[in-house]
């Protein structure tokens, strides 16, 4: 038996197919940006197909939204190392240094 929905990766290049005037159209600065929405969704292409939504344009948005989820997660956590990093103490930093010991 065959399916009833195309597959998502299927539905995912027509989409782009689709839209590619819209990205042709944008600003030289924005197509790159563009062309990496596809690339994001794409990143999330076996959990999506596995849904096999009938909507694919409805999980095309969720894996967005997940990508930018896993992106802001990931940039929370880099902001939080660097501010554990300038609080600490200046002169413990400057201390470790004349020891030679290398910082953490």
């Amino acid at each position: 038996m065959g399916r009833t929905n195309p597959t998502y990766r299927d539905a995912l290049r027509r989409l782009e197919s689709e839209w590619e005037p819209m990205g042709r159209a944008l600003r030289r600065e924005h197509q790159g940006d563009f062309d990496r929405l596809f690339d994001r969704a794409r990143a999330f292409a076996d959990a999506a197909g596995y849904a096999n939504p009938p909507e694919p344009e409805r999980a095309f948005v969720l894996s967005l939204l997940l990508a930018h989820e896993v992106e802001l997660r990931r940039l929370r956590e880099e902001l939080a190392a660097l501010e554990d990093e300038t609080d600490r103490d200046p002169r413990e930093s400057r201390a470790r240094d004349a020891t030679g010991e290398a910082d953490e």
